[in-house]
């Protein structure tokens, strides 16, 4: 039936047109001409004579769809729309479209058209990849195809006849559609990727992409895990600390902002006087304040800006406090009551309560009404001996196996006369205590001790932990620079599990290996037991119940070979960093974590003597024993050597004056160090005489160094005095520093310019002298950064600037230089010489003839000042002596040639 009702449609079409084709004179005439050369079904085009036009509003959407679709709409080599009128006809129907690209953005809020279906696709799966349907994508129907009054295609619908005539206008456009299409068609074809799967590829190209036009530092998005150690975890937390600092900063320079507004309010509802009085101090200290929150604001908008992109690295909590500050104490149920010595006279009433402390009680106190409440009774295990006093451990003696992680201490209090002292760790508990003597740091004020120490203990006897930082000395006793002391009892007994802190993900091997006796499993069931709570109950897709809550987490874990397995460890993490989510019994466990405490000492109280970062393990004896220590030892500085190549430099300003000529001229060499390293200055040789600023060397500066990866600075260790007895290291960012001279035999070489170089992050050079330019320096931060340590080899031309008489810069020269990283072992693979010696020598460069000292070379002085300079005056005065020699000559002989004459002799 609906085959019956598409023919009747299509036949009561071909009549209206048969109809309104008929009613003019010149159609009939073309229709009859038709009809006698057996082309009666051809649709009436543009070329030919067209009807007149009816009432639009009276003929079928259908049958305009179908005259539009005869006209050429666009010119084979334009996008602009093409109208053919003949001459005494009446207009065709048009419906004028502006937007004629044929495929347009199937998003509801995008306008966009384009006119390749490759176009559309790109700008689909960049700008609307949540939009994207799972088909692909869907090109929009081109304006010129015609439709039939279902809405299937001309093409399928039509007799094979009618479609070849009437695609002969737009044929060539119809089949690059097409092939476009196919070729979208195959190219989604293969890929086999699924919605989620083509989105995230699409958005990491896309940030990679970003990446490359916002001209940032390249930088790997993927850690190479082998690279990774404590120290990676221990820096990103620091960067996270810092950005909260930074974001409590801000919110604190915006709060006082608000109230700095409220304060200007109510002074203006106040008396007129009032107010005047008050305004102006008012002004002056929110001008105050304002100025410092902009610079807060800036300081922060800065350092964001120039932070780069911090890798994926599983991070630690770092307190920038004491441990007990934000768990109360651990005084959940144990809390510590001092016992005093009485006094015994009058002489006793000035003495200090500490000197007084005899002990220390610990225990709870607790009052509570008779009956208990039912709901209490009610629990399960619930001991009324106990009371209030509920799932209290007991007090029998306890072996445990003390571990303490001492990281680094700061700012810590000068000890020798230098200002500096050199701090070494002691640690104190019970009976036992660790020096460690041997390994102090010479003149530090912030040390990095990196080490562990593990130690036994028994409670409740042996708890008191003291951690002491002293300052050793050559002669005499050692002094004692600060102490914190921490009470590991509260600590063991707390509810917060302080014991061994709970990281965030769980892994068997790398540097984030599991350091906890128990799996995060065997911990959850433990805490579930002991509250008497429901649980744990894991289930399919990655779920566990507790106490009728539901964590989601991943359930599979990768091997050190690279193999997945199934694993219930990761979802009983996600409930332990959850804990406080758990009604009644829940509470916030403490996490992996680096606790700062402040160092105190009882010659001077209450005067911080600096800070200590550290953090304690604590494993009781009968359970299973723990693995080894982590090992956060100090990293060890890696050998590279920096190999730079002064080619050639241009531009140089011209500061001397020549004897003889008077030309401006300079006599150029460039110097360069290493920040840290001024001593080892190499310079290279002079270019003498030069006219334009142009200075051609290829000479070789060395200049090996120790650096840090992970902290990007390099280690220096020198004595700072001969009567030094150890040497400090020091640890200073990696700059290469190079600058140009006029050389001067006779007085001190003049500076004209200089270039650092933080070779981290610094501005790629120029490919020619002609694209360098001062705006290297002064747009630094816009421009695209490299990391010579990433790059290993750059070459190009940078910029010599300097300070002028009111202290702006100034472009004084350009250098064209080629900065070369390798490795230790690289270097003595392939060594290379200094300036232009073996091995691996370079080639003298080709300088001009007037390159040279005068009283070093005179000949060749006066040979230039002969044949160069006054050539053609000497050829000028020869030819003039030629001249008064003739003239003298003749006057000379003519006389007496005249006397001669005369007599005829």
């Amino acid at each position: 039936t609906s085959e019956k009702e598409e023919a009747e449609e299509r036949e009561e079409e071909r009549k209206m047109k048969a109809e309104s084709s008929s009613s003019h004179p010149l159609a009939k005439k073309k229709a009859d001409s038709s009809r006698l050369l057996g082309a009666e079904k051809q649709p009436i085009t543009a070329d030919s004579a067209l009807p007149a036009v009816p009432n639009p509003a009276h003929i079928d959407k259908d049958v305009l769809l179908e005259r539009q679709a005869h006209l050429p709409t666009t010119h084979k080599f334009s996008r602009e729309p093409l109208y053919r009128v003949i001459k005494n006809q009446p207009p065709p129907i048009l419906s004028i479209e502006l937007d004629h690209n044929p495929f347009k953005c199937p998003a509801p809020d995008c306008s966009k058209s384009f006119r390749k279906a490759s176009l559309l696709h790109y700008h689909i799966k960049y700008y609307h990849s949540d939009q994207q349907p799972d088909g692909g994508v869907e090109p929009a129907p081109a304006r010129r195809k015609r439709s039939s009054s279902d809405g299937s295609d001309f093409t399928s619908s039509r007799k094979p006849e009618v479609q070849n005539t009437s695609c002969r206008h737009d044929d060539g456009e119809q089949s690059i559609m097409g092939a476009e299409v196919k070729k979208e068609e195959r190219r989604e074809k293969p890929g086999g990727l699924d919605r989620k799967e083509r989105k995230h590829f699409l958005q990491v190209k896309l940030k990679k992409k970003k990446k490359k036009k916002k001209g940032g530092m390249e930088e790997d998005d993927d850690t190479d895990e082998r690279v990774l150690d404590w120290w990676s975890k221990y820096f990103a937390s620091i960067e996270t600390l810092k950005e909260i600092i930074r974001a409590q900063e801000a919110a604190q320079a915006e709060a006082e902002e608000k109230e700095d507004l409220e304060i200007a309010a109510e002074a203006a509802d106040s008396r007129s006087d009032d107010f005047l009085l008050r305004g102006s101090k008012l002004k002056e200290k929110s001008k105050e304040k304002k100025s410092s929150k902009d610079k807060k604001k800036g300081q922060a908008a800065d350092c964001s800006e120039k932070r780069p992109v911090k890798p994926k690295v599983d991070e630690l909590l770092v307190y920038n406090k004491e441990l007990e500050s934000e768990y109360g104490g651990f005084e959940d149920w144990l809390h510590t009551f001092n016992l005093y010595r009485g006094k015994a006279g009058d002489d006793d009433e000035h003495a200090l309560d500490d000197d007084r402390i005899v002990g220390r009680f610990k225990g709870s106190l607790c009052m509570y009404k008779l009956p208990l409440s039912q709901e209490i009774t009610r629990e399960a295990g619930f001991d009324p001996n106990m009371g209030m006093f509920q799932s209290i451990p007991h007090n029998d003696p306890i072996n445990i196996l003390v571990r303490v992680y001492v990281v680094r201490a700061t700012d810590l209090h000068p000890a020798d006369i230098n200002g500096k002292a050199d701090p070494y760790i002691v640690i104190k508990l019970g009976k036992s205590e660790i020096k460690d003597k041997e390994n102090y740091i010479s003149k530090q004020l912030n040390p990095v001790f990196g080490k562990s120490f593990d130690m036994e203990a028994t409670f409740p006897m042996e708890s008191m932990l003291t951690v002491s930082v002293y300052d050793w000395d050559l002669v005499g006793t050692d002094d004692l620079i600060g102490e914190t002391k921490i009470d590991l009892e509260n600590r063991f007994y707390s509810k917060f599990r302080a014991t061994c802190g709970i990281s965030s993900n769980y892994s068997v091997h790398g540097y984030n290996i599991w350091r906890d006796p128990l799996k995060p499993s065997q911990i959850l069931a433990k805490l579930c037991k002991d509250a008497k709570i429901d649980g744990p109950h894991y289930g399919p897709g990655g779920k566990v119940k507790v106490a009728n809550r539901i964590f989601t987490g991943p359930t599979e874990i990768e091997d050190e070979n690279g193999l997945k397995k199934q694993t219930e460890e990761h979802l009983a993490l996600t409930v332990l960093n959850h804990w406080e989510e758990i009604p009644r019994v829940g509470c916030k466990l403490v996490p992996e974590h680096v606790e700062t405490r402040p160092l105190l000492n009882p010659d001077k109280p209450g005067i911080e003597q600096g800070r200590i970062e550290m953090w304690v393990d604590m494993f009781p004896m009968d359970m299973p024993a723990p693995g080894p220590a982590i090992d956060i030892s100090p990293r060890k500085p890696k050998r590279y050597e920096l190999r730079v190549i002064i080619w050639n430099t241009d531009e140089v300003i011209l500061e001397d004056d020549d004897y003889f000529t008077g030309e401006k001229s300079s006599d150029i060499f460039v110097r360069g160090w290493l920040k840290g390293q001024q001593e080892d200055k190499q310079d290279t040789d002079v270019h003498y005489h030069s006219l334009t600023g142009e200075g051609n060397f290829n000479w070789r500066f060395v200049f090996p160094f120790d650096y840090l990866v992970a902290e990007e600075k390099i280690v220096i260790s020198k004595k700072e005095s001969m009567f030094s007895w150890d040497e400090t290291e020091y640890k200073i960012p990696p700059r290469l520093t190079l600058q140009v001279w006029d050389a001067d035999h006779f007085s001190a070489d003049d500076f004209l310019g200089a270039i650092e170089l933080d070779l981290n992050r610094f501005p790629r050079g120029a490919k020619t002298a002609k694209q360098c330019s001062i705006d290297m320096i002064r747009n630094e931060q816009e421009l695209p950064t490299i990391s010579i340590f990433k790059q290993k080899r750059v070459k190009g031309w940078w910029p010599f600037v300097a300070r002028d008489e009111n202290d702006e810069m100034e472009l004084t020269g350009k250098v064209e230089a080629e900065l070369h990283l390798v490795t230790g072992e690289e270097a003595e693979k392939s060594p290379v010489g200094l300036g232009r010696n073996e091995p691996d020598p370079l080639e003298k460069p080709n300088r001009p003839d007037t390159t040279f000292l005068w009283f070093l070379s005179p000949l060749k002085a006066i040979r230039y000042l002969v044949c160069n300079r006054y050539k053609w005056l000497i050829i000028k005065v020869v030819l003039a002596l030629l001249l008064l020699i003739m003239l003298g000559l003749f006057l000379y002989s003519m006389p007496g040639y005249l006397v001669k004459k005369l007599l005829g002799a």
